[in-house]
């Protein structure tokens, strides 16, 4: 069984081995994180957690039966009934749906518990399984944007229905 969780301080070890593991596989189709990102790690955590307190933001993980980190999955920049989704599926886990089953979750999450309405997404044009994903769970593209020099796209998805879209 999957399941999606709060982040907490005692995920902070897989957290870390989750990222190094998945480095060369997320920077393929995001901008890397940089060394910065891991080694100031556990002072980063820390302040992401109290970020979270404060309700700015809403981190969670996936995590197999076993407790096995297998994703991250976020809503960061909460403000006006509003976030943005961003969420890392590690390479083996990758391709078998795990990320369009999290992006409903958390939809559901961000009505029910987080009281948001409109959430927004980004990634490269090159990412299409991003693409993809945002696509099955009813996000629609609104614009071109750039990171860096990769082209990419803003979409959104309306919850002011109250629903999320079925599979």
């Amino acid at each position: 069984m999957t399941i999606i969780s709060r982040l907490t301080a005692g995920h902070a070890e897989a957290l870390l081995a989750f990222e190094r593991e998945n480095r060369a596989y997320f920077s393929a189709s995001v901008p890397d994180r940089g060394d910065g990102y891991f080694t100031g790690f556990a002072a980063r955590h820390r302040e992401l957690l109290a970020e979270q307190e404060a309700g700015l933001h809403h981190f969670h993980v996936v995590e197999d039966a076993d407790g096995t980190l297998l994703g991250r999955i976020n809503l960061v920049g909460v403000r006006d009934g509003s976030a943005e989704l961003g969420y890392r599926i590690s390479e083996k886990a990758a391709g078998r749906g795990l990320a369009t089953w999290a992006v409903r979750r958390l939809c559901v999450t961000a009505v029910q518990e987080y009281g948001l309405t409109v959430l927004r997404a980004e990634t490269t044009l090159d990412n299409a399984g991003s693409r993809a994903v945002l696509a099955r769970t009813g996000f629609q593209p609104v614009e071109e944007v750039m990171f860096g020099d990769r082209p990419g796209r803003r979409y959104v998805l309306d919850l002011r229905g109250g629903t999320v879209p079925a599979p």
